[in-house]
């Protein structure tokens, strides 16, 4: 009787399993004796497909930046409406792999997707008429403001315990025990006031920028 075959092991292949590794456990959980164990192959036959571990984080991380929509910058959308759909499409990648967000924070470095990412960004913002050195510092802040939405919850922080915010000590706080379990809507809705701050002052620096001198 024929043994059953094996799946091929591929680089797709260890990077979807890396990413639900690192999704379920933490970037901690990741090592390539775990991850060829998952696998259900040997260690040194990953190497034939990634050097080291640090190389299997750098593609788990790219990966997710795939998942950024960045046709949100093409035709002929308005330079704040693009960026704003992107910064949500971007949220939402980022959302739904939060572990690997410390890698992706060091920058692209010299992960093509992430590095279309930043071109499509820049390119955007120069071809809506913004100088080039404020467009790179455009790109910066939204990282910036993205990546740190998605480092943790503001509202998931507060314990759920009323007895925990005595108004003796803590007058204002009368209702954060109901924060954790509103935790979605309130970081949602915080993401966008932001988001839409961020928006209006970019706005009036434009106004200026455009003004003939």
């Amino acid at each position: 009787m024929a043994r059953p075959r094996k799946p091929l092991l591929s680089t797709d292949r260890i990077v979807e399993t890396a990413r639900a590794l690192v999704d379920a456990e933490g970037l901690a959980a990741l090592s390539t004796r775990r991850l060829a164990a998952e696998l259900g192959v040997s260690g040194p036959s990953l190497y034939n497909h990634f050097r080291t571990k640090d190389e299997i984080l750098e593609a788990v991380a790219d990966s997710v930046s795939t998942q950024v929509d960045l046709s949100l910058f093409e035709g002929d959308r308005d330079w704040r409406t693009s960026l704003h759909d992107w910064a949500l499409s971007y949220r939402s990648a980022l959302r739904d792999h939060p572990n690997i967000v410390p890698v992706l924070a060091q920058g692209p470095g010299r992960r093509p997707a992430g590095l279309r990412l930043a071109d499509a960004v820049y390119g955007a913002m120069v071809d809506a008429g913004w100088p080039p050195a404020q467009a790179t510092s455009i790109g910066a802040l939204m990282r910036y403001f993205i990546m740190g939405s998605a480092l943790g919850s503001f509202a998931g922080g507060f314990v759920d315990d009323a007895s925990a915010y005595d108004p003796a000590d803590y007058p204002h706080l009368g209702q954060a025990h109901l924060l954790a379990e509103r935790q979605e809507k309130i970081d949602e809705r915080a993401f966008e006031t932001g988001l839409r701050a961020l928006l209006d002052g970019l706005a009036q620096q434009y106004e200026q920028v455009r003004q003939p001198v």
